[in-house]
């Protein structure tokens, strides 16, 4: 019968192999158990009030993904009204609908968000935002994107320039008429001795940020 001198050694030698193997297991078992991000639905409509850098805007948000169409509809705080619809083929159109008749083309090699575009995001835990309790998440240390625990609505947006989106109504499945999306006709034309597409636009909304900074990492 061995000793209990004999039975120690082996028991602590045996405890000591396994408890990093049981602490690995408990590691991925709570990574695992990080709530992830809801994709967003394929189609809605959220009214949001930014802020950048203390310019104010507000910005109606039509997202049609199964039509591979994006609009932000901005509003700068008293000034100029802005329209920026986005194309799933990269084109992007900014414009004004008054009679200086502004626009800008801009090209990227992406198209909109995908709906799981936060997949992969890495969460950091739960925070106070706006009086609601959030799931928050970065995503390539450019956003930070806060979702209401409780319906996982989107609440509130960071980027890293310091670019803030509260969310102040949040409509699934809303869509805009068709006749909306159209971009006016002086988009496509070009003046006699101009360049095409003429504008003093700011296009620093954050649907533009969004697909900038995402031009060489996603949809590829």
């Amino acid at each position: 019968m061995a000793s209990s001198s004999t039975i120690e050694p082996i028991s602590l030698s045996l405890f000591l192999i396994l408890l990093p193997i049981s602490l690995q297991i408990s590691s991925t078992a709570s990574e695992s158990t990080d709530p992830t991000p809801a994709p967003w639905p394929l189609q809605f409509h959220a009214i949001m009030f930014m802020n950048n850098s203390g310019t104010l805007q507000k910005v109606d948000l039509w997202y049609d993904w199964p039509n591979g169409r994006n609009f932000n509809i901005i509003q700068n705080q008293l000034g100029k009204l802005t329209y920026d619809l986005e194309w799933d083929n990269g084109t992007s159109y900014i414009y004004t609908l008054d009679s200086n008749k502004e626009c800008r083309v801009i090209h990227f090699p992406v198209g909109i968000l995908r709906p799981d575009w936060l997949d992969g995001a890495e969460y950091l835990g739960q925070k106070y935002v706006d009086g609601f309790l959030c799931n928050v998440w970065t995503k390539v240390d450019f956003i930070w994107y806060y979702e209401d625990v409780v319906t996982m609505r989107p609440v509130h947006w960071v980027f890293y320039t310091g670019y803030t989106s509260h969310v102040m109504t949040f409509e699934v499945g809303a869509v805009l008429e068709d006749s909306k999306w159209q971009a006016p006709v002086y988009c496509f034309q070009k003046q006699e001795g101009e360049k095409p597409f003429q504008s003093v636009i700011n296009d620093s909304s954050a649907g533009k940020l969004i697909r900038g900074i995402f031009s060489s990492s996603m949809r590829q």
